[in-house]
């Protein structure tokens, strides 16, 4: 039936009076975080408290009107000035929108593919390349070439690529090849004419249109990232292998170094390795700087980027999966560690314009919120036995040890009923460490030293303190040690052992501590970015939080096969976690090292041993909630835990057959928990009793292997 103007105009108001949508919690925290307001300024100009607009930024609470439009209102402001990476914008009219078909996942395209296409410019001429790679290359979808000019795009019949942000119409990054084809994210496809490294690096910054927009305001615009295959390397006169394997670099007198010496380039301190980073001083507000990839060298770690290189795909689907990381996580910078170091970085920047009142000049100031531009020094427990502070003071009052756990069940604790058992069901807890750096407060100043404080629950930093009386059920880990095992005196512990400790009812008296003024939630935009990342990238492979713990098992069995190119993304997300918490307590490399000499990673602001001691307290504390919580609701003891992996015997190798619910079927609140969400459970595999029983009594942990299929449980998260 025909509807008349009227009733139109009509339902089009009534749908502009329903209640404004606002963007995700997660989205409401970036924005604010781009803008540089806190939490409190943003509640004083909505009239309510920090904690409302916590509430409003971790989804717990919503907005009403008239707050909620006010919110809206500000949000959207936001929004305009400071879009997400990969954002869809309106894209120029007068562009032309020349698209041939391009590469598909091997399976149903993600839900949403941030990806973009840079319009193709009319020419007359065209060339044709090789559609299909070697021999020994296989790639996911072969990909029909068309060219035109400079500037190629193709794409597939995925959802319509999202326009990038306009300074860098083709995307963050590119893998170039041999031919001088170059290809980008969203089917982009670049035609590159340099020949040597110097001409790369100059058509990089002034033709190609790569690059990727800041993610703070106070932050900078990542670096251009270009990726070479093997072939292309050999056109620019680099070695098939790096002949130092131990340094990981040309040597100085290589041609290729010493020509980008010669054009007035240069390089940073870790030289032209894997992944080479050219730069200029800046002119003005441009940087000039180039990062480079060697595939060849071993770019690409195999643990973190599984299937990623040019033996399984072709470069077209090396440049996805880096693209899709990229757009969700931030332009490699080096190892997935490295980026997950850099992230940290890019959401926290360490300084903001301040104005000096006397002169009115801007200058750069401290970043509340920051690291800052100069490493803080650690407590001396809090170093490493080699740090200078422990060596110049002679430091013998012992470390902190929160370390992940690494432990198995005394074998005589196992009761026969248990041995009995047919098998042994690993379970294994979503990104653990980057669910434990929610909300999590962190040290941001120099530490003081108290003797005989009281404890401050609220205070973050490192205690003496002695724990060794408190009694425990022996088939359960200790809470307190990585190993499991009892304290045997006074130890250091940061804080949230501690609070743990009187969370079970024990007196706690604080021998010694170190405290810091300053603190926050520094690592807040990191973990909302990460697990933006993780979940959006679950649900591309079929994974997503509206599913059944049946439909979340069988979606998990299958989830890698689901696309190849998104598990990977994934796998590498999740080495980001543990390799950027890795990063923030590094150690010196090399064997000409001393003690007592400082070494390059202690110089980063971001070297901060009692944050990665925070969040790996928390983690293991957790772990020890849901054990004694699991123990509580089923009986069930584990027999190993190997960091987030603990392994129980069971009688069935389903988890929905021992894991805890209520009569109506819902999970009970405080033990292990299926879900894709960050801290929840999934199944890491299943064998025999008898082959768990027969590794506890070799002194081997089921929990490393429990996969059965050879590999390392940790080593396969990056570790």
């Amino acid at each position: 039936m025909g509807l008349s103007e009227e009733e139109l105009l009509a339902a089009a108001d009534e749908l502009l009076a329903e209640a404004p949508q606002l963007p995700s919690p997660a989205e409401r925290a970036r924005l604010r975080e781009a803008a540089g307001i806190t939490q409190a300024r943003l509640a004083a100009a909505l009239k309510t408290t920090t904690q409302t607009i916590k509430n409003y930024e971790n989804g717990r609470s919503e907005p009403r009107s008239p707050r909620l439009e006010a919110y809206q209102r500000i949000l959207n402001g936001w929004a305009a000035k400071h879009p997400a990476h990969g954002t869809p914008q309106a894209a120029p009219a007068t562009q032309p929108q020349a698209r041939t078909a391009f590469t598909r996942p091997v399976a149903p395209a993600p839900r949403t593919d941030p990806v973009t296409s840079m319009p193709a410019r009319a020419t007359a001429n065209t060339t044709e390349h090789p559609t299909e790679p070697g021999p020994e290359r296989r790639h996911l979808a072969a990909p029909r070439l068309s060219t035109g000019g400079e500037t190629r795009e193709e794409t597939g019949g995925k959802t319509a690529p999202a326009a990038l942000d306009p300074r860098f119409p083709a995307g963050p990054l590119a893998v170039l090849d041999g031919d001088g084809t170059a290809y980008g994210i969203g089917g982009i496809v670049l035609d590159c004419p340099a020949t040597t490294i110097v001409e790369l690096v100059e058509w990089t910054l002034t033709r190609s249109g790569l690059g990727a927009a800041k993610l703070h305001r106070y932050g900078t615009d990542s670096d251009p990232l270009v990726v070479l295959t093997a072939a292309a390397a050999a056109k620019f006169g680099l070695p098939e292998r790096l002949e130092d394997r131990r340094g990981l670099r040309l040597p100085q007198d290589h041609p290729v170094v010493a020509q980008v010496t010669k054009a007035k380039w240069q390089l940073t301190q870790r030289g032209f390795g894997p992944w080479p980073r050219i730069y200029r001083k800046a002119q003005g507000r441009d940087r000039q700087c180039v990062q480079l990839a060697i595939l060849p060298w071993d770019a690409l770690d195999s643990r973190s980027w599984p299937g990623v290189n040019e033996a399984e795909m072709h470069p077209a689907d090396i440049a996805r999966v880096l693209g899709v990381y990229a757009q969700r996580v931030i332009t490699p910078r080096g190892s997935t560690a490295v980026s997950g170091l850099e992230l940290m970085t890019a959401l926290r920047p360490p300084t903001r314009p301040v104005r000096d009142e006397e002169t009115g000049n801007w200058t750069r100031g401290h970043h509340a919120g920051s690291l800052g531009t100069d490493p803080l020094p650690p407590a001396p427990p809090e170093a490493r036995p080699e740090h200078p502070v422990v060596v110049r003071t002679g430091w013998t009052g012992g470390f902190v040890n929160e370390e992940a756990y690494q432990w198995v069940r005394d074998i005589d604790l196992l009761t026969g009923e248990e041995a009995a058992l047919p098998y042994a069901v690993g379970l294994d807890l979503n990104t653990a460490f980057l669910a434990s750096t929610a909300r999590l407060t962190v040290g941001l100043s120099e530490p003081d030293h108290f003797v005989r404080p009281r404890f401050y629950p609220k205070a973050t930093g490192s205690w003496l303190v002695d724990l060794s009386h408190v009694e425990l059920d022996p088939r359960l880990p200790s809470p307190f040690t990585p190993t499991g095992r009892r304290p045997t005196g006074p130890a250091w512990y940061q804080t949230h052992t501690v609070v743990y400790a009187q969370e079970l009812g024990y007196d706690v008296d604080i021998l010694e501590a170190y405290l810091r003024r300053e603190t926050g939630a520094y690592l807040d935009p990191w973990h909302d970015r990460l697990k933006a990342a993780y979940a959006q990238t679950l649900a591309d492979l079929g994974v997503t939080p509206d599913l059944t713990d049946e439909a979340f098992l069988a979606a998990m069995e299958v989830h890698k096969q689901v696309d190849p190119a998104m598990a990977a993304v994934l796998a590498a997300i999740k080495a980001t976690v543990k390799g950027g918490i890795g990063k923030l307590f590094e150690g010196p490399q090399g064997a000409g090292y001393k003690d007592g000499e400082e070494w390059p990673a202690m110089k980063r602001p971001t070297w901060a041993p009692w944050i990665r001691n925070a969040i790996i307290a928390k983690t293991r504390v957790n772990m020890h909630r849901k054990l004694t919580n699991m123990a509580k609701f089923t009986g069930m003891y584990p027999l190993a835990v190997l960091s987030d992996c603990v392994v129980y015997p069971t009688a069935s190798t389903n988890p929905l057959d021992f894991l805890p619910y209520t009569e109506s079927g819902k999970p009970i609140p405080g033990a292990f928990r299926l879900g894709p969400t960050p801290g929840r459970a999934k199944l890491e595999g299943a064998q025999s009793m008898t082959w768990a029983v027969d590794l506890m009594e070799q002194g081997y942990n089921p929990a490393r292997h429990i996969k059965g299929d050879g590999h390392d449980a940790v080593m396969d998260e990056g570790e």
